[in-house]
């Protein structure tokens, strides 16, 4: 059996990782090598690295930074953010990644994801979706925008995919969305609720268990945590291969050893946290 992941997020903005509420209301959360170099030592099984601000700027991804942090981690560090093309993908995972995720550009251009993958394997290419429901009252609206998708929302869909960091609706299923970016060779899955992010009320349980259920690739839940047992709840009922979670682990709320402690004793297979060699 396989075992279920625990992976503290980075988002960073202009250098500094930060942590919001909805994808607003950002405040500063600390240097990101620094807490990189932190979880690598705690026992982390992997770190995100997302620059949140890269797609919706129009910024290059900050390449001096992801080759600082990478310097700090030595388990495997995917990173995000600005990625638009093959080349940007190539020199990212020669900064350091050992793997990238693809959101705003892959919605534009999902040959980008198959193009990757055939390249640099699927192994290493992620796809991150930052979802949100659809609100009876939008329906139509949203609707509306799908009209010129060939995965558009429509009277069954429930979520809807949103890119350039949560600022722009796509008209998109999500769950249309997640099959086709498998079938393009996507090799996981990073499924953030935009309803939930920052909330610590939990993860969406409906939106992971469906997009676990729907793929045949290893699913990440984000957007949501607020203490232990969301993460189990994400990974038992959820249907997650690992989850993501921030502000619990940032300001000190929770470590990751009481979280694989308490994963563990829930009866989830969870990897040990390594002893680090001095």
């Amino acid at each position: 059996m396989l075992t279920k992941r625990i992976i503290p997020c980075l988002d960073v903005d202009a250098g500094r990782v930060v942590k919001g509420v909805s994808f607003v209301n950002i405040r500063d959360a600390g240097d990101p090598a620094e807490l990189a170099s932190f979880y690598n030592s705690e026992g982390a099984d992997e770190l995100v690295f997302l620059d949140i601000t890269a797609s919706s700027d129009h910024r290059e991804i900050m390449l001096g930074v992801v080759e600082q942090v990478s310097e700090q981690v030595f388990i495997p560090l995917t990173v995000g953010g600005g990625l638009r093309k093959l080349e940007d993908v190539r020199r990212m995972l020669e900064a350091g990644a050992d793997k990238v995720s693809l959101n705003t550009a892959a919605v534009a251009d999902p040959r980008l994801v198959s193009d990757a993958a055939e390249f640099f394997g699927s192994q290493c290419i992620v796809v991150a979706m930052d979802v949100k429901r659809i609100a009876d009252g939008d329906r139509a609206e949203a609707e509306a925008r799908g009209g010129g998708s060939d995965l558009p929302v429509d009277a069954d869909s429930v979520w809807e995919v949103y890119t350039h960091g949560g600022r722009t609706p796509t008209g998109i299923d999500a769950l249309k969305w997640a099959r086709r970016a498998t079938d393009l060779g996507a090799g996981e899955l990073l499924v953030t609720s935009m309803d939930t992010d920052g909330q610590l009320s939990g993860y969406d349980l409906e939106l992971i268990r469906a997009v676990s259920d729907g793929v045949g690739v290893p699913v990440i839940a984000s957007g949501g945590a607020g203490n232990l047992e969301h993460l189990y709840d994400a990974l038992e009922t959820g249907r997650a291969d690992a989850v993501l979670a921030a502000s619990i682990f940032h300001y000190g709320d929770y470590t990751i050893r009481q979280a694989k402690s308490y994963l563990t004793d829930r009866g989830l297979p969870i990897r040990p946290r390594e002893t680090p060699i001095d």
